[in-house]
């Protein structure tokens, strides 16, 4: 009998601009230390992205997952870069299995792996040889039903799957000054910080961050947040707590703390 697959840790990256794929940062540094730190090498990776933020719950099925360039005004080369990693439709029947009575659907052929995906593998897996199917963020759903799918989505992780989710704590586009470089404002670090301190101590809690005083300016849109709900389901669903592995601000307004579960 072949040995039983390490559990892999839930993760959350806090994943900033899409140049980060072409760059080698500080934050950067910590993506690729993480894919170096796994127990083991995963089977597959479950990505849940920010940018797949769509009116229904959905999960790639494709053998071949085409690099989505979802944004504009970013150099060429970033325009032209491609993260060939195989697709994963067996992993899409067992996600679709493990979240039952949660309806998910197969996506055959409409997305791929866009740059909230791609951007942080480029680092932790950069040979692109782990498979990788993407889920998507349902827009129509409250945030009790991120957090609880996240709790289901736990079980995989016991399979060899790394479920990480990528998105920002913070993320507030209209706020953005880049003469703030590394720094955040005061209202981002009061919601990152109370942020930390409850997901590092009862992840079960998690949603109770949508009641902070700051939550409003951090949150003004769910997109780039809710996935940080899969990831505190994950801990929460396992009665782990999670750990921040990196943490600081892009242009004031953009938290790029990630975390991992600290079992």
């Amino acid at each position: 009998m072949s040995p039983s697959p390490a559990r892999q840790p839930a993760v959350f990256i806090g994943h900033g601009v899409p140049l980060n794929a072409l760059e080698v940062n500080e934050w950067t540094r910590y993506w690729a230390a993480l894919g170096d730190s796994l127990p083991e090498r995963p089977r597959a990776v479950l990505a849940v992205s920010a940018h797949w933020y769509i009116n229904a719950t959905a999960v790639t099925a494709m053998s071949s997952p085409r690099t989505i360039h979802d944004f504009f005004g970013f150099p060429r080369e970033l325009n032209e870069f491609e993260y060939p990693a195989a697709g994963a439709p067996e992993l899409a029947a067992e996600v679709a299995e493990v979240v039952k009575p949660t309806w998910v659907g197969a996506d055959l052929d409409s997305w791929g792996l866009d740059h909230g995906t791609w951007s942080v593998l480029a680092h932790v897996f950069p040979d692109a040889d782990v498979p990788v199917a993407q889920l998507s963020v349902d827009a129509t759903k409250p945030a009790s039903y991120h957090f609880e799918l996240g709790t289901k989505l736990a079980a995989l992780r016991d399979s060899g799957v790394l479920v990480l989710a990528s998105g920002n704590v913070v993320h507030n586009l209209g706020a953005v000054d880049p003469s703030r470089g590394n720094a955040g404002t005061d209202w981002a670090h009061r919601f990152d910080d109370h942020a930390q301190d409850l997901l590092t101590s009862r992840p079960e809690d998690a949603l109770a961050l949508l009641e902070h005083p700051d939550a409003q300016a951090s949150v003004p849109t769910a997109d780039h947040f809710l996935p940080l709900l899969y990831t505190a389901g994950m801990a929460a669903g396992t009665g782990e707590t999670l750990d921040a592995f990196s943490k600081g601000y892009a242009w004031g307004s953009v938290s790029m703390t990630s975390y991992r579960s600290a079992a």
